[in-house]
């Protein structure tokens, strides 16, 4: 695989633990919030090969704990599975980040032990996707993917996160997309920071207050076990 970015060390992206993170090129939606651009139009200017990210794992050995595949849409790409396993193979954690269009590929990396966490972005009620994400999707999928991690098996670590954008997502869509993962163990409300942006008309689009972030947390706890603001 060739990849369009490459981050040596985050604290953050993997809970819990140390990691490197690469990013997939290409996705199949169009969100237009979207913070990497370059990687969903396929105009990076610089990638990365699996040997490069090999070779920096191994010399990290020890101090990293994992690898955060991330996108774009890591699912889109066939030869994902074969990567996974050669970092499953070099003794680290992997991580997953998702949009969930691939329950297929999502079920073999969980049935194959090729994934330790998973994390798949819920974008909009199911019946409000196309809208949001600017693409035509099969929600089906997306149902699908979401039954799926809330039954995987225990060693397997998942969260479910919306981005939070005012014109996109209103307090009842919020608590709609709470009810259609009812039961899940994690669920992020992630604040939307206007910087570098697939559609630059949405640099002036405004977000919502502290005090209301705070507010949909707490009903979004009447349907999952956990629920934080990031």
């Amino acid at each position: 695989m060739k990849f369009g970015g490459f981050t040596p060390f985050t604290l953050i992206d993997y809970p819990g633990k140390t990691a490197a993170m690469a990013y997939t090129i290409g996705c199949n939606f169009r969100c237009p919030y979207c913070h990497n651009p370059e990687l969903v139009d396929e105009t990076v200017e610089k990638t990365f090969s699996e040997d490069f990210v090999f070779s920096f794992l191994e010399k990290r050995r020890g101090v990293l704990d994992g690898l955060v595949i991330t996108g774009g849409e890591p699912t889109v790409h066939a030869d994902v599975l074969p990567f996974m396993e050669r970092v499953k193979s070099a003794g680290f954690l992997v991580k997953l980040d998702t949009n969930g269009t691939n329950p297929a590929l999502l079920q073999e990396v969980i049935d194959r032990k090729l994934v330790d966490y998973v994390a798949m972005d819920v974008k909009a009620p199911l019946k409000r996707y196309a809208h949001t994400v600017s693409r035509p999707v099969d929600t089906t999928a997306i149902s699908k993917s979401i039954v799926l991690l809330m039954h995987s098996p225990a060693s397997v670590e998942y969260e479910f996160r919306t981005t939070v954008i005012k014109s996109l997502l209103s307090p009842e869509a919020l608590e709609e997309i709470a009810q259609e993962i009812q039961g899940a163990k994690k669920y992020y409300l992630q604040k939307f920071i206007p910087v570098h942006i697939l559609n630059p008309q949405f640099a002036r689009k405004t977000t919502y207050t502290d005090r209301e972030f705070e507010d949909f947390k707490k009903t979004a706890k009447k349907y999952v076990t956990h629920c934080a603001i990031r």
